[in-house]
């Protein structure tokens, strides 16, 4: 079975300051708005959906930043192939609002502290996402 999902690495400019939005899983581990695929969705339609569900914000595509596979056992349909599309997403409106159903929290950071929250308490797969994302707003952050 494949499952498909999208999400992104959200950012704004606040200040002069950028800023790097990161939820809190149910699993109280640091992520990325991310969710399943909708019937007669696109993988760009679905990121945007899920970062306004999961997070409260809506937000504009600005490009790609990679997709990331892997594999999981779901206790009815077995190994499932996953795949996650992830883009950088630019915060238009909207104010924060974690969907309580599907994670913990979801908060602001300035650079620096989202990646020290990614390499504390993030997945490990996400790493090079976040990195990604950095380089292409001409962050020097990570590694």
């Amino acid at each position: 079975m494949k499952e498909i999902s999208a999400g992104g690495v959200v950012f704004r400019k606040r200040e002069g300051e950028w800023e790097i939005q990161l939820i809190q899983d149910r699993y109280g581990k640091v992520s990325l708005a991310k969710g399943k695929m909708e019937p007669g969705e696109t993988i760009e339609e679905t990121a945007l959906r899920e970062v306004l569900e999961e997070t409260g914000i809506h937000g504009r595509i600005i490009e790609p930043i990679d997709m990331i596979k892997y594999q999981y056992n779901h206790p009815e349909h077995g190994l499932v192939d996953k795949e996650v599309h992830y883009y950088l997403i630019e915060e238009e409106s909207g104010s924060l609002q974690a969907q309580v159903e599907e994670i913990r929290g979801v908060s602001w950071f300035t650079p620096e502290a989202a990646w020290q929250q990614q390499k504390q308490s993030g997945y490990d797969n996400n790493d090079i996402i976040v990195n990604k994302a950095f380089q292409k707003l001409g962050l020097r952050i990570g590694g």
